[in-house]
């Protein structure tokens, strides 16, 4: 089974290792001791925890209409670039940058500019997984 240190943790859950340590001190997140003595995150508790926190995290805001899209990204916008008919806008969101291609037109609408809070909805019919 695979297993996680605290710094591994952390950079996948786009926190500190402090607050990875508070978290399990806390007993939000479970540790074990690995063999040679060193407190590991099982990789099935790590999961479970990452989704837990994303539903919290990346929650569809109260008043929003029903939607089929999951996957949710609050964050901030970092870029915008906009010609005469398309535009395309970066997105920070934690540890994630996503980057959309919209028309000029849904950034006129939705004012989009550096510094303004949005939330990106990300709906796929393929996704690929590789391993690090």
């Amino acid at each position: 089974m695979a297993s996680y240190s605290i710094g591994q943790a952390a950079r996948l859950l786009g926190v500190s290792s402090e607050t990875v340590r508070r978290w399990a001190d806390g007993g939000r997140l479970a540790m074990v001791r690995d063999g040679a003595g060193r407190r590991v995150i099982e990789g099935v508790a790590l999961a479970r925890f990452a989704q837990e926190r994303g539903a919290g995290l990346h929650a569809v805001p109260e008043g929003d209409v029903p939607t089929s899209v999951r996957n949710s990204f609050v964050g901030i916008v970092t870029g915008v670039r906009v010609d005469d008919v398309a535009a395309q806008v970066e997105v920070q969101s934690g540890p994630h940058r996503l980057v959309s291609l919209v028309t000029r037109e849904a950034v006129e609408e939705l004012a989009l500019e550096v510094g303004v809070t949005v939330t990106a909805r990300v709906k796929s019919t393929s996704v690929h997984i590789d391993l690090p």
